[in-house]
């Protein structure tokens, strides 16, 4: 297991004597990307301020590079860069004196390190271009730039792909997966996408109302996601029909000569070897991958939010 470089010690949040937040635990390593999931009005935002400072703890701690986030602020936080809202940005100056003025606020940020970052967010053809000709994607990748700028070892992307066109979330997804990667950064995505959480991240979080209810990796929860969509081609379909209906409990439909239902996977078996014995012919069981937003929904629910 790579270095635990944050950790959330039964974080609390109150508001007007109501709990938002209710004891988080969870520990972030280096090298990893780590999605923050939750329906909106989970608590996802509140728990991102919390961990950068941005709103004070009712109770517990963050603790950042062995820095309490309470008792060290300062220590702790020079280890995190975050982009909590939409970064922003001079649009009358360049990519990358738009750096250069935001290095003047860090001590130790050399003319070298804008230049690496630049390069490591792909910026170089345009960093020399006013933000007010980038491309919110462009615009992305420059604030995650910004925030890379004194070699952090967490970086916290609160909804990095909002508004953003495929090829924009693409470009950001792999950049992402690169600084993980290759800088060892251990990055925390908050999104409500899970399409894209699923290729971005190695683990998930799960909370709703405010409490963590699942955390795994991405890969364990995929593989735990509990029925699967199936799609039967049988003949004659009226037996077929019936004894999937007699073996499974659920909705069973028929579509363009194909028997579509859900079951468990190690349910398909005994299934098929129901049909051969009835002597329907089966020609093809197709079991549609389960996905993280399966996971999603059968942990929240539908209509999550209390």
């Amino acid at each position: 297991m790579s270095e635990a470089v944050m950790e959330l010690k039964n974080l609390k949040k109150t508001i007007k004597g109501k709990p938002i937040i209710k004891g988080l635990d969870f520990t972030i390593h280096s090298g990893e990307v780590f999605g923050f999931l939750g329906p909106n009005g989970a608590g996802k935002t509140t728990t991102i301020r919390m961990m950068v400072g941005l709103m004070q703890m009712t109770e517990g701690d963050v603790v950042i590079k062995g820095h309490s986030v309470n008792s060290s602020y300062k220590e702790a936080i020079r280890h995190v860069g975050a982009i909590v809202e939409n970064p922003e940005m001079y649009p009358f100056m360049s990519g990358r004196k738009n750096l250069v003025h935001y290095s003047r606020m860090i001590p130790g940020v050399t003319k070298e390190r804008i230049d690496e970052v630049v390069r490591l967010v792909g910026l170089e053809n345009r960093a020399r271009d006013k933000v007010s000709k980038y491309s919110l994607g462009m615009r992305q990748r420059l604030g995650i730039a910004q925030a890379l700028l004194h070699n952090p070892s967490v970086l916290i992307l609160d909804e990095p792909t909002n508004g953003l066109d495929p090829s924009g979330i693409r470009e950001i997804r792999s950049y992402i997966r690169r600084l993980a990667a290759d800088e060892g950064v251990a990055v925390i995505v908050s999104s409500h996408i899970l399409s894209e959480m699923e290729l971005m991240c190695d683990r998930i979080g799960i909370i709703k109302n405010g409490e963590l209810i699942s955390i795994q990796s991405v890969q364990d929860a995929l593989k735990e996601t509990d029925k699967k969509e199936v799609l039967l081609e049988a003949e004659p379909v009226n037996e077929a029909e019936m004894i999937v209906k007699e073996a499974v409990d659920g909705k069973v439909t028929v579509h363009g000569g194909e028997i579509v239902f859900t079951a468990k996977r190690d349910e398909l078996p005994s299934i098929v070897n129901q049909l051969v014995a009835g002597s329907v012919n089966v020609y093809s069981v197709t079991v549609t991958r389960s996905t993280l937003e399966d996971k999603f929904l059968d942990l929240i629910g539908e209509g999550a939010i209390e």
